[in-house]
């Protein structure tokens, strides 16, 4: 067994290893590359208000609008919302920005957030199928129902009849065999709509349409089939968790490209008139908090009756505190995903020398009836760059080959390409280590073997052994082990968010999952991602709903069912290794079976304990018997690993997995026995006493109070923060990324300015400054201020060419309605950015910010005039109070020329 502390000094070192190398300044570029889209706000309206109007038959928007122009403010209309009770409001265009102060205090808006833009679900791996119907595969392959008893429920007749799901996504293709093969009334998919259209990316208009067909996309009909494949209209047999619910399609993606938050917020509301049960969303982006204007909608829904399912993310390998929007919805249930426990494949058949069938990638049988030779690119099972150089001259005519070649240092297309420059055209690409999974051949026919079986291969052509390699048509469909299956998959976000949310919040079946794709794209495929376990949560609440009834009683306790009757687990196949950290699996891994048939309730399922200046280690539980006898129970605290989230000595995170520790909080319980009668039930206090640990790494401690009686074991999840939050350090003034310290100011060059410089403005020549800076941790509010070059402040980031003269400070005299901060002497504002989730460590992904300031502009649109000016950058810490100058992190630029 390999100790917690061997465990965290490995994913350590990797982290170390990810952010050591400074990355090329010449590949930032000059644009702005903010979350948000330009000049673009969802209001929200309070419809209960009494605004004035020169129309007494005016509608609340039209006064709302009445009154927003009467404060000189212009604007556009893009959407407007109207669902009395969950939301009204609309999205504007701002043709200033900076108006986005006046409307807060403007009469009836009650508040105001930006448009985020989120990137269209990205499976973590795909697969997919060609070739024919397969006879031989097994009647059940659903090892993911097994694992979470809905298996059972099938067996029982339970499968979702009467419940409607609405699916947000990329549209789906209903004339799929398994989902119905038809659309409206009388079919599987009932419904839906496609708000954007196929040309719809994110930055250009939508252009709706009744019809959510998607035959381009396919990630909303894989979906639709883990809800709802028809199990008697499929090669496979398999089933959807809920195969009988009805089906509506939300289309909010195009077939490329991204989608804004007012997109998003319309689908949401129209799915919630259309009177669907439970919404899914196998969608979203790291944001880390819970204030986006999708989230704040998808939790209100949640909380006015319906289910809502949300993909907790796939930047696992991100580390803590990177969680996704709108899963971040304080009532939504976010998911994560565990990884299936075996992996559907096909097998070849190796002829003249004696060796086991060797698994191959790929759903279906490779369609080559006669045996092939083999041809080896090298006879060196430990060479790094097999073929990715052109095949050497006296190579054979490899058409006619099976051809075998090593993982490595190059591109597989680049490998592929050279292959078939001499005629190769179907490849076994051997795993250079212990790794077998899906891999990316373009258009090339060729899959990943395991490193043992092409050793093997090699071997026997390096030893002129005359083997030929067949490819079963019938009966070579194998249930492949999966080593890393029943664990979270390493895919999954971690949490908690920002503003300390339990998040996510259960985990279902989502890596390695076999389901549908549109009838031009294959048919069938295997795909990994929070986004394949969120559909499955969806199915399995649809099933809860079938037999509990859809009252509010029922899908507003229903995340806290599933919590408590979830499996916890591991963080690995190690005895002796602890739980896995709960901002990671959450609850555990849903039971739907459990949850259906158990008859003790405990609520609430989650505990958030918060970080140490504002600990809340008093909670309070209750236990219901629900059951016709008497019964007996016992209370025991399980803890998990403590989450190491940054690394030590730094102010970076720890990147996925991230490292835990068995540090561990305690618990003292009011009651650890007790007995109640049928209807009875029973409060029990757990009082907390944090563990010891060093602060500087922000430990996250979590864990699960078991309340057992007899063969019922339920639990209580909690997580709590062995540090405070406003310790955090928000701005990185490092130079680990680019080799200088940051914030900077990148000048026209492409260089860091480092002393006065000016600017003429010209875009033609690209002289203009581009502001460059990280976030190590999100922040509440970021903000950057143009001021005098001479201005008398002490910032709390030094940079270069700063006389610090003075010790004279920018006070904040009032706090701006809505939680921002007032505005201080400044020349004029520039930027303000409320709730910035923190940036990547790695640098191609969200690693850094931009903003090209390509017009000498201020964000009224009014011209800076010619003069020598400094950009100010702050920075508000979690928790910290907007009222007050210490809670921010600041820094001032070198001198900035504005000569235009």
């Amino acid at each position: 067994m390999k100790s917690p502390s061997s465990l965290a000094f490995l994913s350590l070192v990797a982290c170390s290893r990810l952010v050591s190398a400074a990355f090329d300044l010449s590949s930032v570029k000059r644009v702005t590359n903010l979350p948000n889209a330009p000049n673009r706000f969802i209001v929200e309206v309070d419809s209960t208000a009494d605004i004035p109007s020169k129309r007494d038959s005016a509608s609340i928007h039209e006064r709302v609008y009445e009154s927003i122009r009467a404060r000189d403010i212009s604007f556009g209309v893009d959407k407007e919302f109207d669902a009395e009770g969950l939301f009204v409001g609309a999205a504007l265009t701002l043709s200033n920005p900076e108006d986005a102060n006046a409307l807060e205090t403007s009469p009836g808006i009650i508040a105001i957030r930006p448009v985020k833009t989120f990137s269209r679900p990205q499976p973590v791996k795909v697969h997919v199928v060609t070739g024919p119907d397969d006879s031989e595969i097994p009647p059940d392959v659903e090892s993911t129902h097994i694992l979470t008893g809905v298996d059972k429920l099938h067996a029982q007749g339970i499968t979702g009849e009467g419940i409607k799901i609405g699916i947000l996504d990329t549209g789906i293709d209903y004339t799929h065999p398994a989902l119905g093969a038809g659309f409206g009334p009388g079919h599987k998919v009932i419904g839906g709509f496609d708000l954007v259209g196929d040309a719809y990316n994110g930055t250009n208009t939508p252009v709706p349409d009744p019809d959510p067909l998607d035959q381009c996309a396919g990630h909303g009909t894989h979906v639709a089939g883990i809800i709802g494949a028809d199990p008697n209209a499929n090669p496979f047999n398999i089933s959807g968790v809920a195969f009988s619910s009805s089906l509506s399609a939300y289309r909010v993606f195009g077939c490329v490209g991204t989608v804004t938050d007012d997109v998003l917020v319309d689908a949401l509301i129209m799915g919630f008139k259309d009177g669907q049960d439970i919404l899914t969303l196998s969608l979203g982006g790291a944001d880390g908090w819970t204030e986006s204007s999708s989230a704040v909608v998808a939790s209100r829904i949640a909380s006015a009756g319906r289910i809502v399912t949300i993909a907790a993310g796939n930047d696992g390998a991100s580390g803590s505190w990177y969680t996704s929007s709108p899963g971040n919805g304080i009532d939504v249930i976010s998911v994560a995903s565990l990884d299936n426990t075996v992996i559907p494949l096909q097998t070849a058949t190796v002829q003249g020398a004696e060796h086991d069938p060797i698994p191959y990638f790929s759903l279906f049988p490779i369609p080559v009836t006669e045996p092939l030779p083999i041809f080896a690119t090298s006879n060196d099972t430990t060479v790094v760059d097999d073929a990715c150089n052109p095949l050497p001259d006296d190579t054979p005519d490899l058409s006619g080959f099976l051809v075998v070649v090593r993982r490595g240092t190059c591109t597989f297309v680049q490998k592929l390409t050279n292959i078939a420059a001499k005629g190769g055209n179907l490849t076994f690409i051997y795993d250079n280590g212990g790794g077998f999974a899906a891999i990316d051949v373009g258009d090339f026919n060729a899959t990943l073997i395991q490193a043992a079986d092409g050793e093997f291969l090699v071997s026997q052509f390096a030893a002129g052994v005359p083997i030929t390699v067949t490819f079963p048509q019938e009966g070579g469909f194998i249930q492949f082990p999966d080593a890393a299956g029943g664990l979270i998959s390493s895919f999954t976000s971690y949490g908690p968010s920002n503003d300390f949310f339990f998040k996510p919040a259960i985990a279902a079946p989502g890596g390695n999952i076999l389901s549908t794709l549109p009838v031009p794209l294959g048919l069938y495929g295997i795909e990994s991602g929070t986004s394949m376990a969120t559909p499955f949560m969806a199915g399995s609440s649809a099933l809860l709903l079938s037999v509990k009834g859809k009252s509010q009683e029922v899908t507003s306790t229903a995340r806290t069912l599933f919590e408590t009757t979830a499996q916890t687990i591991s963080s690995s196949h190690t005895d002796g290794d602890p739980l896995q950290t709960v901002t990671q699996q959450g609850g555990g891994l849903v039971n739907v079976f459990n949850a259906l048939h158990t008859t003790t309730l405990v609520s609430p399922g989650e505990f958030i304990l918060n970080d140490t200046a504002h600990f809340n280690g008093r909670q309070t539980f209750t236990v219901k018997n629900t059951g016709q006898s008497e019964k007996t129970y016992t209370v025991r605290h399980v803890p998990a690993g403590t989450a190491v989230t940054m690394q030590p000595g730094t102010i970076f995170p720890a990147v996925g997995p991230v490292p835990l520790t068995t540090a561990a909080a305690s618990i003292s319980f009011s009651s650890t026995s007790f007995t109640l009668a049928p209807g009875a039930s029973k409060s029990v206090t757990a009082t907390f006493t944090l563990p010891s640990s060093d602060e500087s790494t922000f430990p996250v401690y979590s864990g699960f109070i078991h309340v057992v009686s007899g063969s019922e074991d339920l639990h209580v999840t909690y997580v709590g923060l062995g540090a405070s939050l406003k310790n955090a350090q928000v701005l990185d003034d490092t130079d680990v990324f680019f080799g200088e310290k940051i914030p900077a100011v990148i000048d026209a060059a492409g260089d860091f300015q480092t002393g006065p410089t000016n600017y003429t403005f010209d875009a033609a020549t690209g002289d203009f400054p581009v502001l460059l800076w990280r976030q190590a941790f999100g922040t509440p509010i970021f903000r950057v201020d143009l001021v005098d070059a001479n201005i008398n402040f002490d910032p709390t980031i030094s940079s270069r060419q700063v006389d610090a003269d003075t010790n004279a400070h920018i006070t904040f005299p009032r706090v701006r309605v809505g939680g921002s901060f007032a505005r201080v002497p400044i020349v004029g504002s520039i930027l303000e950015i409320d709730f910035l989730t923190r940036n990547n460590e790695d640098p191609n992904d969200n690693g850094f910010n931009t903003v090209a300031f390509d017009t000498p502009t201020f964000a009224n649109g009014t011209t800076i005039p010619n003069g020598s000016y400094r950009y100010l950058i702050r920075s508000l810490k979690v928790t910290g109070d907007p009222t007050k100058e210490e809670d921010f992190e600041s820094w001032l630029s070198p001198i900035v020329g504005v000569f235009a």
